[in-house]
């Protein structure tokens, strides 16, 4: 089989992520950039698509090969600012998922929390009021502290599990 793997990254989190899942599939799997994604995917037995939450959705990067992949096996994996059990990362990937062409449907998704862009936090913090959901509390700001761990050892751990089950 031949797989893929494509990304989209700001804080380095999903392409972290990437790697680990590259380095476990078979050698000479290619890992890159979504902007360097072939536009034709079809060579691909496998392609492995990661993206960054950004608003309940894949960033906007990601959405762009989202919509194009036909192949019929594809596998998600995303980063986000949430530890995975949360709703919000759980909607955040049904989000995705829904972007696939009309049929497709993943054969394996990983959700690995990550931390988050501290420009991202000052404009949340800033464009919301103390109170609000996104604005500044104590247990957002120790959320942010705990993603600012992630990537971690355990979540590689997981990622390379994800590879080896696809």
């Amino acid at each position: 089989m031949t797989y893929i793997v494509i990304y989209s990254s700001v804080t380095g989190n999903t392409k972290q992520v990437a790697e680990a899942i590259a380095d476990e599939l078979p050698q000479g799997t290619p890992c890159v950039r979504a902007q360097d994604a072939p536009e034709d995917l079809s060579r691909y037995d496998v392609v492995c698509l990661g993206f960054w939450a950004n608003q309940l959705q894949a960033d906007a990067l990601a959405q762009t090969v989202l919509t194009r992949i036909h192949n019929d096996k594809v596998a998600l994996f995303m980063t986000c600012g949430v530890p995975p059990m949360m709703k919000h990362a759980k909607d955040t990937m049904s989000a995705a998922i829904s972007l696939l062409p009309e049929g497709q449907t993943p054969i394996d998704t990983f959700i690995c929390q990550g931390k988050v862009d501290p420009k991202v936090i000052a404009l949340m913090y800033k464009k919301f009021p103390k109170g609000h959901p996104h604005g500044q509390s104590k247990e957002r700001d120790e959320r942010h502290k705990e993603g600012a761990t992630h990537p971690d050892a355990n979540d590689i751990a997981l990622a390379k599990e994800f590879a080896r089950r696809i």
